[in-house]
């Protein structure tokens, strides 16, 4: 029996609540074209597609103490900047985050493993993609009259965004993703 280990993309001790800009990526599950296409160098949002932008644009009146930045839905996956005004406000707890499964247990027994749980569940980057990732999915498995079909891989991609340089970088990077859509290597062409 063949055991998969998964690694995690996260910086180890780091604390994804902390003021500041995060760039985040989310992929759809077996980067399945499903938000609509590229045409002329623009992106052209399908139903799913206006779905996930509205889910997207709705994450503020979730958690308040967030601006979303730059943003891009594209065929396959979503690109945003997510900056974090002042950790102490807004946070709402939305059960169990599954962007973060426990990669290694603790040697230290139950309660290290209940202690890191706990600590991995209050860092917000991770609660507001775990919330939009969930309703988002539930909207378009209630559209489509499918239920639990996966919509999202099951991680997803972060950067600490660390000055103004990087960010005005990615902000471009994402206004150019259309343009640049026969290079990306998100665009990995429907084998259907």
């Amino acid at each position: 029996m063949i055991k998969h280990h998964r690694r995690s993309i996260r910086l180890k001790d780091y604390d994804y609540s902390q003021s500041g800009h995060y760039f985040i990526t989310i992929c759809t599950h077996n980067q399945q074209h499903l938000f609509g296409e590229i045409k002329n160098d623009q992106m052209i949002l399908n139903q799913l597609g206006q779905i996930i932008q509205i889910q997207w644009l709705n994450t503020p009146k979730r958690y308040h103490n967030i601006l979303l930045d730059k943003y891009i839905v594209m065929p396959n996956h979503l690109h945003g900047i997510i900056e974090i005004r002042d950790n102490n406000v807004g946070a709402i707890h939305v059960g169990a985050i599954h962007e973060l499964p426990l990669h290694e247990l603790p040697l230290r027994g139950k309660s290290s493993l209940q202690e890191l749980t706990i600590k991995r569940r209050t860092m917000l980057i991770p609660k507001i993609i775990g919330y939009f990732k969930m309703n988002s999915a539930k909207q378009i498995n209630q559209l489509s009259k499918i239920s639990c079909q996966p919509i999202w891989q099951r991680n997803y991609y972060e950067h600490i965004i660390r000055d103004e340089k990087s960010l005005n970088n990615i902000r471009e990077y994402i206004t150019n993703n259309p343009l640049n859509w026969e290079r990306d290597r998100n665009n990995l062409k429907d084998i259907n």
